[in-house]
């Protein structure tokens, strides 16, 4: 016999706004540390002062968040703050390349209203 999972609704918060989101039950503590980390990885791109407004920093929290994760799967340590390879400098040279276009989609999108 299979074993199912009761899907709860849980209400996180992510930079100070309110989401209501499914969790399997059981799974509502790893939820909240996920969120807890999220919110982590935000606020010290936020504090640097170079990417303003929550999309943008979410972007570059979740495309931080991958390649930490890439580098785990990889078997590798994820990189300090300072310490430069050959692949932390074409990844870096990717987040400021999707950073740019990111700020120009969101400046067009802005000519809108």
């Amino acid at each position: 016999m299979s074993e199912t999972k009761e899907t709860k609704g849980v209400t996180i918060n992510v930079m100070g706004r309110e989401f209501r989101v499914a969790a399997p039950g059981g799974e509502e503590r790893q939820l909240v540390a996920s969120v807890d980390y999220l919110n982590k990885k935000m606020r010290e791109i936020r504090d640097t002062g170079k990417v303003v407004g929550n999309e943008r920093i979410a972007i570059m929290a979740a495309l931080n968040i991958a390649h930490e994760y890439l580098q785990l799967q990889a078997g590798a340590k994820p990189a300090r703050s300072g310490a430069t390879g050959a692949d932390d400098d074409l990844v870096r040279r990717k987040i400021d390349e999707f950073e740019g276009i990111l700020e120009k989609a969101v400046a067009d999108q802005e000519k809108l209203f």
